[in-house]
């Protein structure tokens, strides 16, 4: 790993650490934990008011991302989901009451602080049905073959490694599983300097894709029926968008690859 790499996947991970040492902070004084305040475009207001009140303070709070991946995901009882990236736990949270008891909600994240306030918002939820691992996007910590639904919300432009992600999404899937995130993407015309220009990589801006390199990176790693809609823009060019795909179920079942990490264990690479 370069390190230049190792120097962004370092900055993502302090920006994150921060921003759940802000809600922790801020959930221990008179007045309860603030949001984290971005714009309008990112945070907790593209949640229905229901989802929101329906959750402890400082999930909301600690909601970074661009979009409500759950409710584009189509969730069904008993299914078992994995959120890549999932911070202060809101995806996974709401995953959970979705797929109901039979089911299982996993949140992956990197950042220590972010873990910490995701298992403490799941004690204060009474989510019973949700594991929280620690580990990156780009080596998942859980066995090949074993998930039906991916979802993450703004956080796959933060990777430098986006192809593992893709692949490592792809290898956790059971046959026929699919994918339901929301990401920034770029417009096709615009070149990776032209999307620099226009927000840093920590702000989600500088590393997303174009609409082109995002399907070819998810057709590469073997899904099909892939679908990439922009919901809201972020910046000029720049777009919340909600993207879709399938794994064949014809896909082959692969080499289970170990079992999931402790919560403890760290890989390399960025980012959750």
């Amino acid at each position: 790993m370069s390190s230049h790499t190792t120097g962004l996947r370092e900055t993502v991970r302090d920006r994150y650490a921060a921003a759940a040492v802000q809600v922790t902070e801020g959930g221990t004084a008179c007045c309860g934990p603030q949001a984290i305040e971005i714009d309008d475009n990112f945070g907790s207001t593209l949640y229905v008011a229901d989802e929101r009140e329906s959750l402890p303070a400082e999930a909301v709070a600690a909601s970074l991302g661009c979009g409500n991946p759950t409710a584009v995901a189509d969730l069904h009882e008993g299914e078992r989901v994995l959120d890549l990236g999932s911070g202060g736990g809101i995806d996974v949270l709401l995953s959970a009451r979705r797929v109901g008891a039979s089911g299982k909600a996993y949140g992956l994240d990197m950042t220590e602080e972010m873990l910490a306030l995701a298992l403490a918002n799941q004690k204060k939820a009474g989510a019973t049905n949700v594991e929280f691992l620690k580990g990156t996007i780009e080596a998942i910590p859980l066995p090949s073959n074993t998930i039906d639904v991916v979802i993450s919300n703004c956080v796959i432009n933060l990777s430098t490694d986006k192809p593992s992600v893709f692949a490592e999404m792809f290898r956790v899937l059971a046959p026929g599983g699919r994918i339901g995130v929301s990401d920034v993407v770029a417009d096709d015309g615009l070149a990776p300097a032209q999307r620099a220009e226009r927000g840093d990589y920590v702000g989600c801006i500088a590393g997303a894709l174009s609409f082109a390199e995002y399907r070819e990176g998810l057709a590469a790693a073997g899904f099909t029926d892939i679908e990439l809609d922009p919901a809201h823009a972020v910046a000029d060019g720049m777009h919340s968008a909600i993207v879709r795909a399938v794994k064949p179920t014809t896909a082959p079942l692969g080499v289970e690859s170990g079992v999931a990490l402790p919560l403890a264990q760290d890989s390399s690479g960025c980012c959750g």
